[in-house]
């Protein structure tokens, strides 16, 4: 009996070995990157029209930070960049139907969203950021700076920066407008100390009114973005995360931030 145990041991430790590189093996031809690379092409779900992220140009090309970084990790793969323009109701089905390979489209990663797709790592932070008077630079270096009644904070109606204004800076005297754009005027002509309000439209407005206001652009709530995949593909999900690590490492992803967030120069290509 001892000896049918040490052979069924040894036959066994045998066996594991090839068993766990089958395995290895299934996984990697099940793998999304497998058929990628197999079909020399990576489908990318998005929807067009949210500024600086995903645009259509005059020219009927897309455009944007997320078709820039959709491009550089295309490349990374050695394939070609597959742009799938899709309505937003509609998107997650659209890859869980193997429509498309990854959602790169401006995506904020919530608990419910996961239930139906594993996101990568966050990309990006989108949350509430501020616009200042010129003259409070050094003075203020965040939102917690403004919460004193001297400040005059503005705020869009019915929106998460008048919310956030009225939980994390409720001192200051909060003035709400119709429209984002009337805030930032209102900065930019010196009636008001800053605007709580999305981070993506703040950059934009800052590009545009430089000598006016300035951008503290550093959220100071937590929205994040991510990359969405179908779930049971670690392979997939475990090279997103290490590109995304590389391109922040090696510089590239900062070059793409700083072309669509720094300045507006790519404005006059949108359709």
């Amino acid at each position: 009996m001892k000896k049918r145990n040490k052979l069924f041991s040894i036959l066994t430790m045998i066996a594991l070995p090839s068993l766990a590189s089958a395995n290895s093996a299934a996984l990697w031809e099940s793998s999304t990157l497998s058929k990628v690379i197999e079909s020399n092409e990576l489908r990318v779900c998005f929807e067009a029209g949210y500024m600086p992220f995903e645009m259509k140009a005059k020219n009927g090309s897309y455009m944007g930070f997320d078709i820039d970084i959709a491009k550089e990790l295309a490349k990374s793969m050695g394939v070609k960049h597959v742009p799938v323009n899709t309505a937003w109701d509609g998107i997650i089905p659209a890859l869980l139907t193997n429509k498309c390979d990854i959602l790169i489209g401006g995506m904020t990663v919530t608990s419910q969203r996961n239930l139906k797709v594993n996101f990568a790592d966050p990309y990006i932070v989108v949350g509430q950021s501020l616009l200042i008077k010129p003259s409070l630079k050094g003075v203020v270096t965040s939102y917690a700076d403004l919460n004193d009644p001297k400040y005059v904070i503005a705020a869009k109606l019915g929106t998460s920066g008048e919310i956030a204004a009225k939980k994390l800076i409720g001192k200051a005297t909060i003035r709400l407008f119709e429209s984002e754009a009337e805030g930032a005027l209102e900065v930019a002509n010196g009636n008001a100390d800053a605007l709580v309000y999305d981070f993506p439209s703040n950059a934009i407005f800052s590009s545009q009114n430089k000598d006016r206001v300035i951008h503290l652009d550093k959220p100071f709530t937590y929205e994040p973005l991510g990359w969405a995949i179908r779930k049971g593909d670690p392979d997939f999900l475990n090279y997103l995360n290490n590109f995304l690590r590389q391109i922040k490492g090696d510089g590239r992803y900062m070059e793409m931030y700083k072309k669509w967030f720094a300045n507006d120069a790519w404005l006059k290509k949108v359709q």
